[in-house]
């Protein structure tokens, strides 16, 4: 297991036990940005096409219970457990394709996570973005994002045995970086994020972007924060410096 706390223990806020740290994982969708809105508006639009639901507008709980976070797979037999897969999947390929064009001009970054990313590259640490997204939709978002030249590896869970809530994603993660479990930790903004992240025996780290903090802290989160910029994750960084991180100074 990870050499950090439990959430179920007392003690708040803590990564140090992951020093010397040497990696960070992080989400894309609801954890590099606030891209929900985008997917529920597509899905919405689309669904009301077909007339979905009696052609009455699916709801935003709705969609935080059976799309948010998950693999287009799960999704279209969620959706459309009468049809057959391959008609589901055209579906979600369209939807993808209407949240692209929309995603052009409306993608911006969550508060501080440039403040973050400068934290991880003056420690030299790898990273990856591990998504359930197609890769089209991840390398799109990372490049709107001014990201591309930060990350060192893209894993998606389409070209893993398994997508999240497995931990398939993950694990790949840490096997295309060269790092260990225990000194590596994760972003998540999902409950099926969280879970892989939890899964693969990480600490993950969860945003509140749009998911209820309730449903969040069942997934088991060492914590939750709100965005980048919020003072529980500086703490916890400022601590994990404390105890040795590569490269550290004192976090801003």
């Amino acid at each position: 297991m990870p050499k950090t706390i439990s959430p179920s223990k007392s003690v708040k806020y803590s990564l140090s036990g992951l020093a010397p740290l040497e990696a960070v994982l992080f989400d894309i969708d609801g954890t590099l940005c606030d891209s929900d809105p985008l997917h529920y508006y597509a899905f919405r639009e689309l669904l009301l096409q077909i007339g979905y639901n009696g052609g009455v507008p699916i709801t935003e709980e709705f969609f935080i219970e059976k799309v948010a976070g998950k693999h287009n797979d799960d999704i279209a037999r969620g959706l459309f457990p009468d049809w057959d897969l391959e008609k589901g999947l055209k579906f979600t390929d369209d939807k993808e394709a209407l949240f692209r064009k929309l995603a052009k001009d409306q993608v911006k970054p969550l508060n501080g996570l440039h403040k973050i990313r400068k934290w991880i590259e003056d420690r030299g640490l790898k990273r990856a973005a591990v998504s359930n997204a197609p890769r089209p939709n991840a390398e799109l978002m990372i490049s709107l994002l001014g990201l591309s030249d930060f990350f060192h590896a893209v894993v998606v869970g389409s070209e893993c045995d398994r997508a999240k809530p497995f931990p398939d994603p993950y694990l790949k993660a840490l096997e295309v970086l060269q790092v260990s479990k225990d000194h590596t930790f994760v972003f998540e903004d999902s409950v099926s994020g969280i879970k892989a992240g939890v899964a693969a025996e990480m600490p993950v780290v969860g945003l509140t972007t749009r998911n209820p903090e309730s449903l969040l802290m069942e997934a088991k989160p060492v914590f939750l924060i709100r965005d980048y910029d919020d003072p529980k994750l500086w703490a916890a960084l400022a601590e994990l410096d404390q105890k040795g991180a590569p490269g550290a100074t004192a976090a801003a």
